[in-house]
C-alpha cells in the first residue's frame, strides 16, 4: 500500500469514528437521567476539578448496558463498576477520576434506576442470632454528614501535636491487602510543609507514633464522607434492630 493511500485511510477512519461517537451520544442524551448529589459535596475535589460543585448526571441503563454487568471478566478483575459508570455517566469525567466514597452512590443508584431499590440482604437477629433474610429500601439509605473544611486541592488539615499538622485526602484509592504503613502513605499529602514523597516516608517510619497514627486513622475513618449503611431490620419477635450491610458485586443480580 501507498503512503499516499495509507494517509488517506486513517484520516478517513477517524471521520467514521468520530461520526459514530456522536451518534452514540445523540442517542444516549435521548435517554432519562438524574442529577446525584455526592456524599463528599464534592469538598474533596480540587476546586478546578468539574466534581467540586458536588454533582454528577448519570443516565439510566439499557438491556445493552446489561452486558456490562454480566461481563465474567470484568467481574473477576474488579472492574465491573468502573465499566458500568463510565457508560451511564453523562458528565464528562470517568470513574478513576471520583472517590471510592462517592463512587458507591453512582453504584446505589444505578441499581435504583436500573431494577428498583430493593435489594435482599442476610442479617444476624441480634437477640436470637438467627440470621434472616430481608430486603433493604435502598432509596432510604441516608448520607454521613461531611462538615470538614477543604483547602483548594480538596485536602484537609489534622494536627497531629503542638508540633506538625498534616494534610490527607479522602479522594485516595486504596491498594488492596495494604499495610497500615502504606495507607498513611496514600491518605497523607503534606507534613508540615514539605510534600515529598520520601519526607512523608520518613516521618511514618521514623517519627508518627503508634498511638497518634491510630487516632489518626480513627478521625479519618469517623469524619469521612459516604452512605451510612446501618439500617432498621425487624427482628423474629417482630421488634426492630439496627445492624449495617454490605453492598456486593451481587448488587445487580435477583
Amino acid at each position: 500500500m501507498s503512503n499516499n493511500k495509507l494517509t488517506t485511510r486513517l484520516p478517513n477512519q477517524n471521520v467514521i469514528e468520530t461520526a459514530r461517537q456522536q451518534y452514540e451520544n445523540t442517542q444516549r442524551s435521548k435517554l432519562p437521567s438524574i442529577v446525584i448529589d455526592l456524599p463528599s459535596k464534592g469538598l474533596i475535589y480540587p476546586e478546578d476539578s468539574i466534581l467540586r460543585d458536588g454533582k454528577v448526571e448519570m443516565r439510566y441503563m439499557t438491556a445493552f448496558d446489561e452486558d456490562i454487568i454480566t461481563n465474567a471478566s470484568y467481574l473477576q478483575n474488579g472492574i465491573l463498576f468502573d465499566k458500568l459508570i463510565d457508560a451511564v455517566l453523562i458528565s464528562p469525567i470517568k470513574a478513576k477520576d471520583i472517590a471510592p466514597l462517592d463512587r458507591d452512590m453512582l453504584i446505589v443508584y444505578s441499581r435504583i434506576l436500573s431494577y428498583g431499590s430493593d435489594y435482599p440482604v442476610t442479617v444476624e437477629d441480634p437477640k436470637t442470632k438467627t440470621v434472616l433474610e430481608r430486603v433493604v429500601d435502598l432509596s432510604k439509605l441516608a448520607q454521613k454528614p461531611f462538615d470538614l473544611v477543604p483547602d483548594k486541592n480538596g485536602e484537609f488539615d489534622y494536627k497531629v501535636n503542638d508540633d506538625i499538622t498534616l494534610k490527607f485526602a479522602y479522594n485516595s484509592k486504596m491498594q488492596e491487602n495494604a499495610t497500615i504503613s502504606q495507607i498513611l502513605k496514600q491518605l497523607i499529602r503534606q507534613v508540615g510543609t514539605t510534600r515529598a514523597e520520601s519526607d512523608i516516608e520518613h516521618f511514618i517510619r521514623y517519627e508518627f507514633l503508634a498511638r497518634d497514627a491510630k487516632e489518626f486513622r480513627t478521625f479519618y475513618v469517623k469524619n469521612a464522607p459516604g452512605i451510612n449503611y446501618e439500617y432498621d431490620f425487624e427482628g423474629e419477635d417482630g421488634g426492630t434492630f439496627k445492624s449495617r450491610f454490605q453492598i456486593g458485586s451481587d448488587i445487580f443480580w435477583f
